[in-house]
């Protein structure tokens, strides 16, 4: 009996030692490999005239290192188990797993940068969620999947490899040495012990985290920091957070509020209790007298035309001229036009975009879960309903990506058009990988408008969706020949030529229709308003200080009869401010969350000067005041605007820097908004 115990403990501590040996070989290969892909996404998407300090960089690399190591320690810990009760010999299977799997994460990291110009974020659900078989044919086309699978294929083999030779000889040279059995135990349980504080990828009170990320001034260096598996853990935590809507608070105790009474406080809002406080979030004005006695509306009110244009981007209009035509047929309509010329959309996707605007939410995705099933009170389509108007979406994309075909008439549209549609509507229509070419949505458009629609005004939002990677044009569609030395962008991109044709493609259908309506009877009695679900792909990283203020830079356009435009249009603004905007305009004055300002009223008048401040608040985290852009509660992100794209804000830049009281203010505003969606939903 003694004999077998002593030979079960040799025998456990024989297998103990072996498992926490490969362990630590599975994180320091696979970490050192996960750095070194690192290091090649650098030198990858190293923005041209880029520059940043050796100390910098190695800081990147070192914290970038550091995180390299927690998720290899994560994962050793995660298999432990395995290692001790499998043959040495099935180790090696194990180690090659989680490289294959972490050397990929990290490759998708790679190109979703590129793409989306963020590591992975919560849109990358979207691969499962929008119509996948698309988007693999457009990364078939736009990516370089065989080079990529070879990559993949030869990072996995050495980190497999690596581990095998080290093994071999570690292991020889410790079986060759007699360790008394208190040292033997003592080494293991040390190094298990500092595998486990690994895992927590630093000494102090709070483990390695998000916060953990920004370790430079340069937003491009930052976003080096995290590897695939880091990338999509945060993205993991956010769209779980956006689909928690148990917890009211969530949002505004991620903003370091403890309560809605807290951030109404810092922007001088003054509400006895927090349903008071709802109540002063919401646009509810007087019935009008004609109301009560029954008419739907008391002046006839007008159409309202909304175009949310694919990758819209502002800086094309920038470069606009004779010989570098990206504008088209629209081009002639701004000097009619409102023009807010510095603007940015409240979402870095197109899905997250669209329900920011109609539903008035920071919180996305809303409506893919049971928030979808039912009408959300305050929904623009709703509201216009409710206002006595026609509603109709129409988009040359397939309505049952991100399921809009029933989410839309749930939330209060009357019609849908969708690509199917416009295909049995024009029957020589091509249906592509997103849908039908744009210009089939603005000749249904042309058409529908010249019938009479049961004498209620119409309110038409629609989303085109040709202007996307691969960038494919009609095959008769003359492509514009174009002096590029007026392009004043990056020239990174292998796509950006074709992007900018496909660009001026949508344009010149957009400011076609503008035309059309402007000059025809509807005139008097239509708006048009038209903007960017969010920066076009291929026009660079923005990653110099003197272009960041471009990042997320969408046009917002607005034709209509007897609008002034006001002193607003070269100040920030966005999205949240776009239906503040419109609405008023159409005198529907109830019903509807004011998630923004009013872009045509003077900013110096409105009585709380908190709530009406120039400011570009984006729901994913930047923001933008005339002094320059930060991340919310992040000062040392805070980038200056270049003095020559501070047009007519000359009187409010004169001190450049971080101001807390900004942040703050942006932080609240920001906060109340996602209480008042998540108070306000069922759970």
């Amino acid at each position: 009996m003694k004999f077998s115990l002593r030979t079960f403990g040799q025998n456990g501590l024989r297998a103990l030692s072996t498992a926490v040996l490969q362990a630590w070989l599975m994180v320091l290969c696979v970490a050192l490999v996960l750095s070194v892909l690192r290091m090649g996404q650098l030198a990858w998407h190293w923005p041209a005239e880029f520059q940043t300090s050796w100390p910098d960089l190695w800081t990147v690399v070192v914290q970038g290192a550091r995180f390299d190591l927690k998720v290899c320690a994560a994962a050793s810990l995660l298999f432990f188990p395995l290692l001790l009760i499998l043959p040495a010999r099935w180790h090696g299977g194990l180690v090659g797993m989680v490289a294959v799997l972490f050397v990929l994460a990290s490759l998708v990291n790679l190109h979703y940068f590129g793409f989306y110009k963020t590591p992975i974020d919560p849109i990358v659900f979207g691969f499962f969620e929008d119509d996948t078989q698309a988007i693999v044919q457009t990364i078939w086309s736009d990516f370089p999947v065989v080079g990529t699978l070879l990559v993949w294929a030869g990072l996995s083999w050495v980190a497999m490899r690596m581990r095998r030779a080290a093994y071999g000889r570690l292991s020889l040279r410790l079986n060759r040495q007699r360790w008394p059995v208190w040292a033997t135990l003592l080494g293991v349980l040390l190094a298990f012990l500092l595998l486990v504080l690994t895992t927590k990828g630093t000494l102090r009170a709070m483990a390695l985290g998000k916060q953990n990320v920004s370790v430079t001034t340069s937003q491009f260096l930052n976003d080096m920091v995290p590897n695939g598996v880091i990338a999509l853990k945060f993205a993991w935590d956010s769209r779980r957070d956006s689909q928690n809507l148990s917890d009211p608070l969530l949002g505004l105790k991620r903003l370091h509020f403890a309560s809605p009474m807290d951030a109404a406080k810092v922007l001088g809002m003054n509400a006895v209790d927090e349903a008071a406080l709802l109540t002063s979030l919401m646009v509810n004005a007087p019935e009008p007298p004609a109301a009560k006695l029954g008419s739907a509306f008391t002046t006839p009110k007008k159409n309202l035309l909304f175009f949310l244009m694919e990758s819209w981007s502002a800086e094309p209009f920038h470069y606009q001229a004779a010989d570098f035509d990206v504008l088209g047929r629209l081009a002639p309509t701004l000097a009619q036009a409102c023009h807010f010329s510095n603007f940015d959309s409240a979402q870095p996707g197109t899905h997250p975009s669209l329900e920011a605007i109609l539903f008035s939410t920071p919180i996305t995705p809303l409506t893919l879960g049971p928030q979808g099933k039912k009408p959300i009170p305050w929904a623009i389509p709703l509201v216009m309903h409710r206002a006595g108007y026609h509603t109709l979406f129409v988009t040359s994309a397939r309505s049952g990506w991100r399921d809009l075909d029933r989410v839309l008439k749930t939330q209060g549209f009357d019609e849908v058009i969708d690509a199917n549609d416009l295909k049995a509507a024009y029957p020589q229509a091509e249906l592509g990988i997103w849908g039908v070419w744009d210009s089939y949505v603005f000749q249904y458009l042309s058409t529908r408008l010249k019938q009479k629609n049961k004498d209620k005004p119409l309110f038409v939002f629609v989303l085109t969706s040709t202007n996307h990677p691969p960038y494919d044009l009609p095959p008769d569609y003359p492509r514009q020949k174009r002096n590029m030395t007026r392009w004043g962008g990056e020239r990174n991109s292998v796509d950006l030529l074709p992007n900018l044709d496909s660009y001026h493609y949508a344009t010149d259908l957009l400011g076609g229709l503008v035309q059309e309506v402007r000059s025809g009877p509807l005139r008097a009695n239509t708006v048009i308003a038209a903007t960017g679900d969010h920066n076009v792909r291929s026009f660079g990283l923005y990653a110099t200080p003197d272009r960041r203020y471009l990042l997320n830079q969408v046009p917002f356009v607005i034709w209509g009869d007897g609008v002034n435009c006001g002193p607003q249009r070269t100040l920030p603004a966005g999205h949240r401010d776009m239906f503040p905007t419109l609405l008023p305009l159409l005198s529907v004055s109830e019903g509807y969350l004011k998630t923004g300002r009013d872009l045509l009223l003077d900013p110096s008048k409105p009585t709380n000067p908190s709530l009406n401040a120039p400011l570009s608040l984006s729901y994913f985290g930047p923001v933008r005041t005339p002094q320059g852009r930060w991340t919310l509660g992040d000062p040392a992100s805070f980038v200056c605007t270049p003095e020559d794209a501070k047009t007519n804000a000359s009187s409010l830049t004169a001190n450049c820097q971080f101001s807390a009281q900004d942040d703050e203010r942006a932080r609240a505003q920001l906060g109340l908004l996602d209480w008042a969606v998540r108070v306000s939903l069922p759970k």
